[in-house]
């Protein structure tokens, strides 16, 4: 019954995901915003609300220090995922539309990649670097965190063309025969689409516990390994669909956007309310994600691409090193 559970949200997620990118889109163009923002600001936001939910009710309202290791897996599990994962099913939705595409590469914007993982290298070294430092400084890394978030949005709102130059939007599948739709329509199709995402995302979530309740899973690796595969799903579908479209630098900008506000609002909050004591099965998550940013940073700012085959490589070869040292009691 659980894995009827787990097979039904996912599709419910993917419904969701299909009308939030489609209402995103259409979003960014009443709004007039760059296309970076749309991806990398309004979709990264808001599908990063499922993952942000777990540390903020684990530190917030939980107690003990299971609770505490729940929250801080979660906030470090978000970016290894998407560095790892996220990563891995862009290049191999590459290759599984090469037919479509016509390429196994992806074309985002190389500034707006740049300017993403730029941020995140920053803002999450710095973020791990909190746990080195005596608690009367951490207030500071958060000021800074915090700060950094602000103008990235402000920055990312003005870069870039507008949303929908040179893209085929399509109509806006909550009323498919309105050509122009109402801004109000726009919201609502948002905003429903992305509780339905919540919904199944919150429902994955609870299946995925009851199996590592089951196989006795330890609770900092639930956060840091599973829950992460559920919350997740947002970002990488939504990503996985504007591939499939053609729509690169959206694509790409959810996973680096989301990369960006994990990096930095909430590590701050896990600054502020726990100790911040960080195990080793952390910092090397945290090594991972950081090593696979640079990585794709580097790739694009010398080749202007990103070669499907061997991201998918990367993110999986680094996940699979990960686990494989969880599972051999390494770390």
């Amino acid at each position: 019954m659980v894995y009827l559970f787990l097979g039904a949200s996912l599709v419910v997620i993917l419904i969701g995901a299909k009308f939030f990118t489609n209402g995103v889109e259409w979003l960014g163009v009443r709004l007039g915003l760059a296309r970076g923002a749309v991806g990398s600001v309004l979709a990264a936001i808001g599908t990063a609300l499922p993952e942000t939910m777990i540390p903020l009710v684990a530190i917030l309202m939980g107690h003990g220090q299971a609770s505490q290791d729940i929250g801080v897996g979660a906030i470090l599990g978000a970016p290894f995922m998407l560095g790892t994962v996220g990563f891995m099913l862009a290049g191999m939705m590459t290759i599984l539309l090469i037919r479509r595409r016509r390429r196994a590469v992806l074309l985002p914007h190389p500034a707006l990649v740049r300017r993403d993982l730029g941020f995140f290298l920053m803002a999450y070294s710095l973020a791990i670097g909190a746990a080195f430092l005596p608690q009367a400084l951490r207030p500071v890394v958060v000021v800074l965190l915090l700060a950094a978030y602000i103008a990235f949005v402000a920055r990312a709102l003005s870069q870039g063309e507008k949303c929908g130059e040179g893209d085929d939007v399509g109509p806006l599948l909550a009323v498919p025969q309105m050509a122009n739709p109402p801004l109000v329509l726009i919201l609502l199709q948002v905003v429903f689409s992305f509780m339905v995402i919540l919904g199944g995302a919150k429902v994955f979530v609870h299946g995925i516990g009851i199996l590592a309740h089951t196989f006795g899973v330890a609770p900092f690796i639930f956060a840091l390994l599973i829950a992460p595969i559920a919350t997740e799903m947002p970002e990488l579908f939504n990503s996985l669909i504007w591939i499939r479209e053609g729509k690169d630098t959206l694509a790409l900008g959810n996973i680096t956007g989301a990369m960006v506000f994990q990096s930095s609002i909430v590590p701050a909050i896990g600054i502020s309310f726990t100790a911040w004591q960080l195990t080793p099965a952390a910092f090397v998550s945290a090594a991972l994600a950081l090593t696979s940013a640079w990585i794709v940073f580097l790739t694009v700012r010398r080749r202007g691409y990103l070669y499907g085959p061997l991201l998918f490589l990367m993110g999986a070869g680094f996940y699979a090193f990960f686990v494989t040292m969880v599972i051999s009691g390494a770390l």
